[in-house]
């Protein structure tokens, strides 16, 4: 049988394309236009395709090579004798019939399974699933053909960009079904399934990321229990929060805010808060604070994209407030921060919290973040390390604030001392950013007359 080389045709012109993977062995059967190699240079990779079905007798590269146009990849011994041997009565009739009627997948199975019984034993030992002739007037029944030699060959079909977009992703192809024709795997195909992963709750991610998942306990068989099924959020929350902590090498740092000061002037803004019919907290200016350190410290207001190629440095500073609900955690965001007075503020994180515990917040006042603030200063705690709210790259946990002596250089003077905790992404933001930013936001607290700077 002839044998016919294949080599690496036109590529752009690009020199040095490395053999980044192999994609068949010596042995292998192929059909006509199934890749062997990728290829990758430094703007794109491709795929070189078999330019005649056989069996690849010899492969003439290895992974790390560099190839051009025209270097030689493989040997192909090409079955020409499948094509051309008469097919048996039962044959003849059986494309006959996939050439009338080829509507579907599952009688074209049917149709291979009788050719396979109808060849003659020294033809049934090669896999000629994938060399099945059918007449050349049904194009549509022949795309049908191959896509299922590929399929029973275990093959893959796929593009270069989308080999090349799983591998980054790190999403094993074979686990992909395609929708484009003849079975071939899109990038949309990719999405979806990348989509349908991040989606599903938090035990079955971790049983598809490699990490051991937690195996279930019939915890009554220790004593009464009841089963309630979890809230739509709450799951979603769930699923937020693992896969930003999956993501994120997350670091926390601590600190004391001493805002003595600060709550003897909210004190005395009580009459002015009755006036304005509303109620000031420590919160407006713990934004007013962190708005001011998020442009002093603009590595903080940023964002990763591309995967870690790029840094999103934002020109704009909205900041989203956690809020407790009884169908669970949602954070709506208070946009320009740095734009809006304490008053302001102050009325619009009470009519947020409002709507966010009624559940009437619109999708569009929860986007947008840029850095996000979680207090329980009214539940209590000295300290706890809050997660990421991803894309963002820090968030602020504030607890209760408590009364503590504090040395002024002569004595020990009561003071209101306010535990806070800065959590951020490390590959972001390093200690001294973090440190920097966590101290500028101490700094404002426990003077309050440099917001108005």
């Amino acid at each position: 049988m002839p044998i016919q080389q294949v080599v690496v045709p036109d590529i752009g012109g690009a020199e040095g394309a490395e053999v980044i993977e192999l994609l068949v062995a010596v042995g292998d059967q192929v059909v006509l236009d199934q890749s062997l190699i990728v290829l990758e240079s430094d703007k794109a990779s491709m795929e070189i395709p078999a330019t005649a079905a056989g069996t690849v007798v010899e492969l003439l590269v290895a992974e790390g090579d560099q190839l051009a146009e025209g270097a030689a990849v493989a040997m192909i011994d090409v079955a020409e004798h499948i094509v051309e041997a008469a097919p048996a009565p039962e044959l003849a009739e059986n494309q006959a019939h996939v050439a009338s009627d080829a509507s579907s997948a599952d009688e074209v199975v049917a149709e291979q399974e009788v050719v396979a019984d109808t060849q003659a034993p020294a033809a049934k030992e090669m896999p000629v699933v994938e060399e099945v002739p059918v007449a050349s007037a049904a194009p549509a029944a022949s795309e049908e053909v191959a896509a299922l030699s590929r399929e029973a060959a275990g093959e893959v079909y796929a593009g270069p960009a989308v080999r090349k977009l799983a591998r980054e992703l790190g999403v094993p192809l074979e686990r992909v079904k395609g929708t484009g024709p003849q079975g071939r795997v899109l990038k949309e195909d990719l999405q979806q399934f990348v989509r349908k992963v991040i989606r599903e709750p938090a035990g079955a991610i971790t049983g598809g990321m490699g990490v051991p998942a937690v195996p279930e306990t019939d915890f009554a068989k220790f004593g009464e229990v009841e089963v309630t099924p979890r809230s739509k959020l709450d799951k979603l929350t769930a699923a937020n929060m693992h896969r930003s902590w999956l993501n994120v090498p997350h670091v926390t740092q601590f600190d004391e805010a001493d805002i003595t000061n600060l709550e003897e002037f909210r004190a005395g803004l009580k009459a002015e808060a009755e006036r304005r019919s509303t109620r000031i907290t420590p919160l407006p200016f713990l934004l007013k604070a962190c708005a001011l350190a998020l442009r002093d410290n603009p590595k903080i207001n940023s964002s990763l994209a591309r995967g870690g190629e790029d840094l999103v440095h934002k020109k704009y500073i909205h900041i989203g407030v956690a809020v407790d609900t009884p169908v669970g955690l949602m954070v709506p965001v208070i946009r320009d921060v740095d734009r809006k007075t304490v008053w302001e503020l102050a009325h619009e994180v009470a009519e947020l919290a409002s709507r966010a515990r009624d559940r009437k917040l619109l999708p569009a006042e929860m986007q947008g973040g840029c850095f996000t603030v979680s207090s329980l200063g009214t539940i209590g705690g000295n300290g706890f390390t809050p997660i990421v709210n991803t894309p963002e790259v820090a968030i602020l946990g504030v607890s209760k604030a408590a009364i503590k002596p504090l040395w002024n250089g002569a004595e020990f003077a009561p003071r209101m001392m306010m535990p806070v905790a800065l959590s951020y992404d490390h590959r972001v933001v390093n200690g001294g950013d973090g440190g920097r930013f966590l101290t500028r936001i101490v700094s404002l607290l426990s003077d309050i007359r440099q917001l108005s700077l």
